[in-house]
């Protein structure tokens, strides 16, 4: 049982991984983007959409994985679009377009999954092509089965992420970025363009993020259309603070959660109402983090200064 919870674990670390990854390249720019859990919802269905689409015109496996992914990360950005032109360009507030977007994805996502199951339209034998094991046939030893019986998109995921961490750390670009989220008037002044930072770092933040919802629903989910992908979008923007905008940290914070997600499916012997106890424990745990930073006043692990503000460049 405890080969199986940690694989499992791991599995679903995953989706909060992409997420998450996604919301830290965001809010590394100045923006708050509660529309995660929507976009992961549009990523979902450009990821069935591609997937089947791609099964449909007999492309090999990987052909399948490369379309689908393709059409979750354009669905994605399509959103991060949608979310820059009302919060870059409009300047409308930041909380109110993401809990939009939030709202929205979900309706259409469910909307689409009910036409799709009136239609007996079924994913499980696309979904088979992304739980597969990337490395092949796998030993039956503990390690083998935690760690090497994985769909491809698990390990592609911890790469992105740690290329990330790279970027943020290492790169002109990625220094440039942080500019822009911690003091966008003081960035503008450098002579970087502000504007252009900004989009990029949405519409980039939710493709990433539009991978996360094509991998749940194909692979953690294995295809089912009766699962809601909200909440992992809440959770995903939970571990951002949990993991303080760190995307190396984030690896560790997904298992974290990945693990107390799963944990009640595997525990015996308790009430409903219990297992369901554990499930909030993310939340309080990212709720301590946020009095623990507070107290210790840090810069290192507190947000970017502008997060959530309009930056209004005639101010400058």
């Amino acid at each position: 049982m405890f080969v199986a919870l940690i694989k499992q674990a791991i599995k679903f670390g995953i989706v909060f991984l992409y997420g998450s990854t996604g919301e830290i390249i965001i809010e590394k720019s100045g923006h708050l983007n509660l529309g995660i859990p929507g976009v992961m919802c549009f990523g979902a269905i450009g990821g069935c959409l591609g997937a089947n689409l791609a099964r449909n015109a007999g492309l090999a496996d990987s052909g399948i994985i490369f379309v689908a992914i393709l059409m979750a990360m354009l669905l994605g950005a399509m959103m991060g679009v949608v979310y820059g032109l009302f919060t870059i360009t409009l300047r409308c507030n930041q909380n109110v377009t993401g809990l939009t977007i939030t709202t929205f994805g979900t309706g259409v996502l469910g909307f689409w999954g009910s036409m799709m199951s009136n239609e007996g339209t079924t994913f499980y034998r696309v979904s088979k092509v992304f739980t597969a094991p990337f490395f092949g046939e796998v030993g039956t030893d503990g390690f083998s089965q935690m760690f090497l019986s994985h769909g491809v998109l698990v390990y592609v995921g911890i790469i992105i992420t740690a290329l990330v961490a790279i970027f943020m750390k290492r790169t002109k670009t990625g220094l440039n970025l942080k500019a822009v989220g911690e003091n966008p008037a003081a960035a503008d002044a450098a002579g970087i363009n502000v504007i252009r930072y900004k989009y990029l770092a949405c519409i980039i933040g939710s493709a990433i993020s539009g991978i996360g919802g094509a991998f749940y629903l194909l692979d953690c989910t294995r295809g089912s259309l009766e699962y809601v992908i909200d909440a992992m979008g809440w959770l995903a923007v939970a571990l951002v603070i949990f993991s303080l905008w760190r995307p190396g940290l984030c690896i560790i914070g997904s298992f974290i959660f990945g693990l107390l997600y799963i944990m009640p499916n595997y525990i015996t012997g308790v009430s409903l109402a219990e297992k369901e106890l554990v499930k909030i424990i993310p939340y309080v745990a990212t709720a301590l983090v946020l009095i623990i930073i507070s107290f210790f006043n840090k810069r290192e692990t507190q947000p970017p200064a502008s997060l959530g503000l309009s930056y209004f460049r005639e101010e400058r």
